[in-house]
């Protein structure tokens, strides 16, 4: 293990926002930053998602739940609208959709990988 805190910290002019791209699939609208890297599992773990106006993402699973924290903005869970400072925990096998009216910058931490649906 590396001692050094420097190198687990990512600054914020450390890293651009992507385009979020998933198994070859472009989800218009969304970008993402990761924050923090499984090696392991070759995955991102802990992720900012910048939605625009109007953009989406698909209906899926959360095999081992998530962890998502409202930056900025409001999104749509299903039935729930959360907004700036709003926390929500999704237990795991818990499904659901993200929209947003408004636009939005979400923190999510995302023990493993999200299924499709």
């Amino acid at each position: 293990m590396n001692t050094d805190i420097h190198h687990y910290i990512v600054r914020n002019n450390q890293k651009d926002w992507q385009p979020l791209v998933e198994k070859g699939i472009h989800y218009h609208g969304i970008s993402v930053i990761s924050l923090r890297y499984d090696e392991a599992a070759q995955r991102s773990t802990s992720i900012l998602l910048k939605f625009e106006a109007g953009a989406s993402y698909p209906y899926h699973n959360h095999p081992a739940g998530e962890e998502i924290f409202v930056l900025s903005g409001e999104a749509t869970l299903e039935s729930a609208t959360l907004s700036q400072g709003d926390y929500l925990y999704t237990p795991p096998g818990f499904k659901h959709s993200v929209t947003t009216k408004t636009g939005c910058t979400l923190l999510l931490l995302i023990p493993e990988e999200v299924e499709i649906l």
